[in-house]
């Protein structure tokens, strides 16, 4: 785990980190990528130091509220029934009431990205719905590193997919789902990323 944040901030939130990886082995592998490139973005796009700080927690907690989704939708192989994934996106939720609770001097600023790190860019997203500049830029930014992480990497219930293919998918969801600015950014963090997925 890349660690450049404050001692007292550092002890806030590993033992959340654990009790979600019990749940989900995936989980902790998929964090610490998704920090990294978010990391590279948030210092591409020019975050300030306590943005970039507020960042770095918030890509290691972003799906911690997925501690409170029972372990039959969680770790189900198959596809959820529009049931289940009312209950999968709740997540977003959770996580934001439990980073509330920690003492981090930066509760509020993390909280707020992991509430919304799952809106979308038209306004199709969740929980709020927020659309364009509404959605803080930490969470635009997280949002595009995610997705790229989840498609490239193997799941019960999809294959990894190639470096090439995840591209070609978001590359055709900008503007509904990414900020063009964003994910132009991107373009240029992920061609030179030590988190870049290596083609076959």
């Amino acid at each position: 785990m890349i660690s450049t944040i404050a001692p007292d901030q550092e002890n806030a939130y590993p033992s959340l980190i654990a009790a979600l990886c019990e749940r989900d082995t995936y989980t902790r592998g998929h964090c610490d990528r998704v920090c990294v490139l978010a990391l590279e973005m948030g210092h591409a796009v020019g975050l300030s130091a306590s943005d970039l700080e507020s960042l770095r927690i918030a890509s290691q907690l972003h799906d911690v509220g997925k501690i409170g989704v029972r372990d039959d939708v969680l770790l189900k192989p198959g596809k959820l029934t529009p049931d289940e994934w009312e209950l999968m996106k709740a997540h977003s939720t959770h996580g934001e009431r439990i980073v509330k609770e920690t003492f981090l001097s930066n509760a509020v600023e993390v909280a707020s990205i992991v509430r919304h790190h799952h809106e979308a860019f038209d306004g199709s997203g969740y929980p709020d719905g927020l659309a364009g500049n509404e959605i803080p830029q930490s969470c635009r930014i997280l949002s595009a590193v995610d997705s790229y992480d989840a498609m490239t990497t193997g799941r019960p219930y999809h294959n990894a997919r190639s470096h090439r293919e995840a591209m070609d998918i978001l590359k055709n969801e900008v503007g509904t789902k990414f900020d063009p600015y964003i994910f132009s950014v991107f373009l240029n963090v992920i061609a030179v990323s030590s988190a870049r997925t290596p083609e076959p």
